[in-house]
Formats: C-alpha cells, sequence, structure tokens
C-alpha cells in the first residue's frame, strides 16, 4: 500500500468518526456529572434558624417555597399566576460556616427544559461568596439534564475559615425541598444583616421574573439584591404580569416594603392603558406611603419596526403621563422611569437572547441603570 493510499484510508477513518454523534462529556471531562460523596455530611433545614430565608414572604404559615400564599383570605388569584406563584425566582439562602464543603440536596416540582434557557437557571442553584457589597460567584449545581432531585456540591472550603454564602433559587421551576450539607463538626453562623431592613417588591413579567438569564444570580432583580444589600421579592410572572387588581392586593399583604415597582408593559401591550391606573388605586386605597416606581418596558429587538417604536413610545408618555396625575392628586410618593434608557444604546442590541428576554448583559445593564434610582427614592 502507497503512502497516499494510506493516507487516504486513515482521512476516511477519522472523517467517519468525526460524523458520529459524540457524548462530549466522555471528551471533556469538566462537563461531566460526578457523584457526590456525602461521607461525614450533616444535613440542615435553611427554614431554621441561623440560616435566613428571602424572597418568600408566605412561607411561615405555608411552609413551602412559594412566592405567593396558597390560600389567600378574599382573593382569587389569576390561574397561570397561580401557577408560576411555584417557581422560585428571588429565592435566595444565606448563612455563615467553616465547614469544608458545602453541598446542596434538591428535590425539583418538574424537569422540562425550555428551548432558551440553561438549565442551571431554569432549575438549578448557585452559590455567591462574601459578604455585603462583596458577593462573589463562584459555582453552580451540575446535575443530569432531566433530574428531579440531585445532589451537587458548591464549595470546597481547604482553609475551613469562616465564610459568608449566598445560594439562589431556581428562576424556572418549583423546589419540593431543599438540604444544605455541611461538615458534621462545623459552625454555623446568622449572616451579615441587611442595610434595609425592609423589602423591594418588583412585580413584572417573564424579565422580572429571570427570563432568560444563564444561571439565577444574574436575574435582574438577584443582581439588585446583592447590589443595595436588600431582600428583593421577585413576583415576575412569564406571560401573566397582567395588572389584575388581585395582585395589588397580595402586594399590600406584604407589611415590610420599602418600595414597589410595577413593569408590566411587556404583557400588557394597549390594554396597560385599562388596567394601571386600577392597580394604582387598589394598591394606593391601603397603602397611602410606600414608594411606587413605574417603569415602561426595555429597547426590544421589535423596535426597529415603525409600529413597534411608536406603540412603545407611546405606552410609555401613557405611563409617565398618568404618573403626573396622581401626582397632582397629591400622591408625593409615585415615580416613572423610561424603561428605553435602561439599555446601553451601543448594547441594547446584544442585550437579548431572542429579541425580548434578557442575556447577561441584559440584565447586568438592567440594574445598573434601576440602581440610582431606587437609592435616591429610599434616601428621599
Amino acid at each position: 500500500m502507497t503512502k497516499k493510499i494510506l493516507f487516504i484510508f486513515l482521512l476516511a477513518i477519522v472523517n467517519s468518526y468525526a460524523q458520529k454523534e459524540v457524548d462530549v462529556t466522555k471528551i471533556d471531562k469538566n462537563m461531566t456529572v460526578s457523584k457526590v460523596k456525602t461521607d461525614g455530611t450533616k444535613w440542615f433545614s435553611p427554614k431554621e434558624a441561623p440560616f435566613r430565608l428571602q424572597g418568600f414572604k408566605w412561607i411561615e404559615e405555608d411552609t413551602i417555597y412559594r412566592r405567593l400564599p396558597i390560600n389567600p383570605k378574599n382573593i382569587i388569584i389569576p390561574s397561570k399566576v397561580n401557577i408560576l406563584a411555584n417557581h422560585t425566582s428571588g429565592g435566595q439562602i444565606h448563612f455563615k460556616s467553616n465547614s469544608k464543603n458545602i453541598i446542596i440536596r434538591v428535590k425539583l416540582k418538574s424537569s422540562r427544559p425550555m428551548y432558551h434557557m440553561t438549565q442551571v437557571a431554569k432549575q438549578g442553584f448557585d452559590l455567591y461568596v462574601g459578604g455585603p457589597h462583596n458577593k462573589l460567584f463562584n459555582s453552580s449545581t451540575k446535575f443530569k439534564y432531566t433530574a428531579k432531585e440531585y445532589t451537587s456540591k458548591l464549595y470546597y472550603n481547604s482553609k475551613r475559615d469562616m465564610k459568608e454564602y449566598t445560594i439562589n433559587f431556581p428562576l424556572y421551576n418549583g423546589v419540593e425541598s431543599i438540604l444544605i450539607g455541611l461538615d458534621e463538626n462545623a459552625k454555623i453562623e446568622a449572616p451579615s444583616p441587611l442595610e434595609n431592613k425592609k423589602s423591594i417588591i418588583i412585580y413584572g413579567t417573564s424579565i422580572t421574573q429571570g427570563g432568560c438569564a444563564s444561571r439565577p444570580g444574574m436575574s435582574y432583580p438577584n443582581i439588585l439584591s446583592r447590589k443595595l444589600n436588600t431582600e428583593v421579592v421577585n413576583l415576575g410572572f412569564s406571560g401573566s404580569g397582567n395588572g389584575e387588581p388581585e395582585i395589588a392586593e397580595l402586594i399590600n399583604k406584604i407589611d415590610d416594603k420599602s418600595l414597589v415597582i410595577v413593569d408590566i408593559e411587556c404583557n400588557t401591550h394597549e390594554s396597560l392603558r385599562k388596567v394601571l391606573k386600577p392597580f394604582i388605586e387598589t394598591f394606593r386605597k391601603e397603602d397611602k406611603k410606600t414608594p411606587l416606581l413605574i417603569i415602561s418596558r426595555t429597547i426590544l429587538a421589535r423596535d426597529q419596526h415603525s409600529k413597534y417604536l411608536k406603540q412603545r413610545n407611546a405606552l410609555k408618555e401613557f405611563q409617565k403621563n398618568l404618573v403626573g396625575q396622581f401626582k397632582d392628586q397629591g400622591d408625593k410618593n409615585i415615580y416613572f422611569l423610561d424603561g428605553s434608557t435602561l439599555l446601553k444604546p451601543e448594547w441594547a442590541h446584544e442585550a437579548t437572547v431572542d429579541g425580548t428576554h434578557m442575556t447577561d448583559l441584559g440584565f447586568l445593564m438592567m440594574a445598573e441603570a434601576i440602581e440610582p434610582h431606587i437609592t435616591k427614592i429610599l434616601n428621599d
């Protein structure tokens, strides 16, 4: 066999192998999901002290990880919102420990994937290490793609010194149970105190819920929570932020709120003209003082077409004028923010996954733009 024929033969073998579907985890060991060793691990419920849970305002009475009450008195929750309230977006666990290992054991409600969102963001957790204003991302959970139950190691502390941890819950899935695994002899302490003892409530759409961050910590409410060192309650409901008065009534059930943000234009469109004023009025019947911040929608890919750009500008003016009307009537605690200013113009076209839902870049820009407005309102 000549060298030329041998070369052609070997090339054909290589090409044939390259055309076969290959499991990348067998090529790159960093992509594998390895079994977690739990020998010497003691398991704790984050519902118990000294752990601090955030984002679940009704957990003491309902005992489950849910963003709205199960059976609110005299209030019927819209059916789709009632389903999405089981998604744990915005939920957080805070604590300090000198444990060598930080492990979590999770049981989820479902395992369905989404075409435009990572499984880590949808049904995984991520971990930040550090105290207030110094929380640094460290890791995300590893699990099989369709797993409903998994155990995952999030951190290895070789020095065994006392560190502060923040664990973010999944954005688009429900959590039946979660346990924190620490070394048997590890110390556990309460986390650093929050700077604002009252909560910020954000009511909105799929963008508020976190679609389509790459992992839980990158939704803009979670970014704001880190920046402000405060609890940010995520009441974003995918495709279902429709401004029903029942939601305003439920928000009024939250006693410790310092600010309520309403960002529902992306779900309501022209019906916003009918629902926004009654929503505000329903809220103000019970709460005259808590600041309200109304945000119009961000720049989206469809705004390249004059029809949608015209609609966005018209609805922006409607919201701005409505806020002005409430101010003229004596409401000094209502504010408006032009959502088209949230994304930097030079990057706005790169800020979404599908023309609507934000990438991490989009969420980071949103949080950085909203933060100073929140700070000013709270200081005032």
